[in-house]
């Protein structure tokens, strides 16, 4: 069984910084045709904020929670932005979640996961079919709980999740927008894929390469 602890989270953390700034242009370009073309600045400020903060952590000492809560300031600090309230709730809301533990096992990686999904849902308001980051995050959340229920571990849930997260962010081409500043291009935002999906895609193939190799 997979365990993990502050110290594999606070590698998690680098992988997506990492992963955002290689991501960053491409967020970037996304984001010009139905946005302000800011959004894989935005996410690598974020994420390169929430490395460095749980970075200076003591990972011997330091609970999950604590670091995950650390991960949430650093985030919204740096990101004024709307991912920025976004992603903090979702690391305070996964912080919650796995409270008063030391390390998680697979269980709680994916509880962890899904309450992470669940705070950007409710802080956001979204539902799938609005072409934001929620198509790609709810169907990840659903793929990851099925695939611990089958019983294949943390690496096969995390698996799932970025195949449907990658397939959910595929699908808002196909979608007008909603939500945000897309909306105010009504039917010219078909096409195009959502920014906030496609840096929720990155964000969970980071974590699955970091947490299961």
């Amino acid at each position: 069984m997979t365990t993990i602890d502050t110290a594999h989270l606070a590698a998690m953390f680098a992988a997506i910084a990492d992963a955002m700034s290689a991501d960053r242009d491409r967020l970037c370009s996304l984001d010009g045709v139905i946005g302000d073309a800011d959004h894989g600045i935005a996410m690598e400020l974020g994420f390169s904020a929430a490395r460095d903060a749980v970075a200076a952590l003591d990972a011997g000492t330091t609970e999950p929670t604590t670091l995950l809560n650390t991960a949430a300031r650093s985030f919204l600090n740096a990101v004024g932005a709307s991912s920025g309230p976004l992603y903090a709730t979702a690391f305070m809301r996964g912080a919650a979640v796995v409270k008063g533990k030391t390390t998680l096992d697979e269980a709680d990686m994916v509880a962890m996961f899904q309450a992470m999904a669940k705070g950007i849902q409710d802080r956001g308001k979204a539902e799938t079919g609005e072409k934001t980051m929620m198509d790609a995050w709810a169907p990840a959340a659903t793929a990851a709980g099925e695939a611990l229920a089958a019983g294949t571990g943390l690496a096969g849930s995390l698996a799932a999740a970025a195949e449907a997260a990658k397939a959910g962010a595929e699908a808002t081409k196909a979608m007008i927008a909603t939500k945000g500043r897309a909306a105010r291009l009504g039917e010219r935002s078909l096409g195009h894929m959502d920014p906030g999906a496609a840096s929720a895609v990155t964000v969970i193939e980071a974590m699955r390469i970091a947490l299961t190799g």
